[in-house]
């Protein structure tokens, strides 16, 4: 039995993979553990409403009654918006029991990568990667998605990864596993709320047919793994940084007299630096998601253009 025996691969997706045309994955979980309804719902659908404009297809990747799902319709992303953190939020190792189980889960970067690379689509646009967090010298709380991001053929359009990271582990980690960090336009890695951090990228690329060149040559050469493509949020709607590391402080202290860990770290912070910003920091996460799919559907185009199925 072959993995496709699992797989949905949504109508117009199929099409337009079939094509040759570009297509631009997104994740799930922004949708039921990254913002309160109706606002999840509603940040979805403009982000699939994004990469059409910008001309490429949307493929929303979740797991639904046990199946592997490359491409959702409105009425599934309204059940995943509802839903919440209801939902189980599912990585790489949870995926084979969330099937098995023919139940519904919601997918991080990791386990979108997968299911993306199942149906051959080659780029994703989500909010931020995971990496190591704050004090996994102690806690060894390392996100799967460094792990996916070098084994697994998707190149990932986001902002950097997430501010409550350490981020400067988090970017030993991916050059110890050959995974390069692209900064578009911009030589310091971003650092999701803010346009900059006091890191490098490893390349900075100012073109998305540049981003796509090395993409292709990346895979022509059979080389595994993907790329971070680092995309600034856009000026208007950047944070001052000042503030945002008070808040990520404040959110840290509370997750640790808290005891939250693992998964539901992320989520808790998230959701924490949102109320104390009084909702700024979400106002900034729907812009940048916005952002990293307009260059997604950008970077799709050219890829698609050199033969590589985007």
């Amino acid at each position: 039995m072959t993995l496709n025996a699992y797989l949905d691969i949504a109508p117009e997706v199929q099409r337009a993979l079939d094509a040759g045309q570009p297509v631009v994955a997104l994740e799930s979980t922004i949708i039921s553990h990254g913002m309160p309804y109706p606002q999840n719902v509603a940040t979805a659908l403009q982000v699939e409403q994004e990469v059409r404009d910008h001309g490429a297809v949307p493929a929303t990747i979740a797991i639904v009654n046990g199946r592997l799902k490359a491409g959702l319709s409105a009425a599934e992303i309204e059940t995943l918006g509802k839903s919440g953190r209801d939902v189980v939020k599912v990585s790489r190792r949870d995926v084979p029991f969330i099937v098995a189980a023919g139940a519904t889960g919601a997918t991080t970067v990791a386990s979108t990568m997968i299911i993306a690379a199942m149906a051959g689509i080659r780029l994703f646009a989500t909010g931020g990667i995971g990496g190591v967090h704050r004090g996994a010298q102690q806690s060894f709380d390392v996100s799967a998605d460094l792990q996916e991001l070098a084994q697994t053929p998707v190149a990932v359009v986001c902002a950097g990864a997430k501010s409550i990271l350490d981020l400067r582990l988090t970017l030993e980690y991916l050059e110890t596993h050959g995974v390069p960090v692209v900064g578009y336009q911009t030589n310091a890695l971003p650092a999701f709320f803010t346009r900059d951090s006091a890191f490098s990228v490893d390349y900075r690329l100012n073109t998305p047919q540049e981003i796509a060149r090395a993409l292709h040559v990346k895979w022509a050469m059979s080389l595994k793994g993907g790329m971070v493509i680092a995309n600034p949020i856009p000026e208007a709607y950047a944070m001052p940084r000042t503030a945002i590391d008070a808040a990520i402080e404040q959110a840290l202290a509370e997750a640790q007299a808290q005891n939250i860990g693992g998964k539901e770290s992320t989520p808790f912070l998230l959701a924490r630096v949102c109320d104390i910003t009084g909702g700024d920091s979400l106002a900034a996460n729907i812009q940048l998601v916005l952002n990293n799919a307009r260059l997604a559907a950008a970077v799709g185009i050219e890829l698609a253009g050199m033969g590589g199925r985007a």
